[in-house]
């Protein structure tokens, strides 16, 4: 990337970050702390076994996680040092379907710790993102997805074309109605993070084929279903928000079934000059 085209985009984060949110009446807004401090204190608090995001552009989230660390994106803009102390990193600039399709978990026997989905928005994409992550995980692990909880009907758009220098969504806000249906089972939460929630799943079940037996049926019924129509009342009414903050307050517990001490890490020696 070229010097003025970093400082473009730098201004655009900087103006983006400082748009005043306008929750529109209806939505619920997430005023909690900020979905990328979470992170920083998440990741500053614990390191994981093996820590994924997929959908990571800049590297801003996962450059702070101190253990073994798998990024995915198909087009990476990383202009910082994210290896930093890492035991071990590895960067996949493919699609994460292909990624999952390439057999590099499996054949390293990668059982995934905690994850942070925040790819494509569009739902069908993260459903099989979500199936995949939860195949791949430790029964304990943590999956967590971005963007869940809009806060006005124009950002869950399908279509992002128009929507250049503005907030997106998409409609991955399906995401939540249909683990609420198909995979009860499952713990979903929904912290308060700014701007848009972080969803956050426990008691995974890898192996669970409900979803993707039923993927199909699942995408035909949701396809065409905008918010409006499922009725946003109905969708905020479904779940609470919950408390970030206080969550990092507490030491991260909903995290700690998989977390390590960092000071148990292993970290980089140099061994030259």
């Amino acid at each position: 990337m070229t010097t003025s085209t970093g400082i473009k985009a730098s201004l655009k984060r900087i103006v983006a970050r400082s748009r005043k949110i306008e929750v529109a009446p209806g939505f619920r807004g997430a005023s909690g702390l900020r979905y990328v401090t979470f992170f920083e204190r998440l990741h500053a608090r614990a390191a994981f076994d093996w820590y994924m995001e997929i959908g990571c552009r800049s590297g801003q989230i996962f450059r702070h996680a101190q253990g073994r660390t798998i990024a995915v994106d198909p087009f990476f803009q990383v202009e910082r040092n994210v290896i930093g102390t890492k035991p071990a990193m590895f960067a996949f600039q493919q699609t994460s379907d292909d990624f999952f399709a390439s057999g590099f978990l499996e054949r390293n026997a990668i059982r995934l710790s905690a994850s942070f989905l925040d790819g494509m928005h569009l739902f069908e994409f993260l459903l099989r993102d979500f199936m995949n992550t939860e195949d791949r995980s430790h029964e304990d692990g943590v999956i967590l997805m971005h963007d869940c909880s809009p806060y006005d009907l124009a950002m869950t758009s399908r279509d992002y074309s128009d929507r250049s220098g503005l907030p997106w969504t998409g409609d991955v806000w399906k995401l939540l109605p249909i683990l609420q249906e198909h995979r009860p089972d499952l713990a979903v939460e929904v912290l308060d993070c700014s701007p848009t929630g972080l969803v956050l799943v426990r008691g995974l079940s890898p192996g669970n084929r409900v979803l993707r037996d039923r993927y199909d049926s699942i995408v035909r019924a949701y396809a065409d279903l905008t918010l409006e129509a499922f009725g946003i009342e109905r969708f905020f009414a479904s779940f609470a928000h919950v408390d970030a903050a206080a969550e990092a307050d507490a030491g991260f517990p909903r995290f700690r079934p998989v977390m390590i001490e960092p000071t148990h890490v292993a970290r980089p020696e140099r061994s030259s000059p």
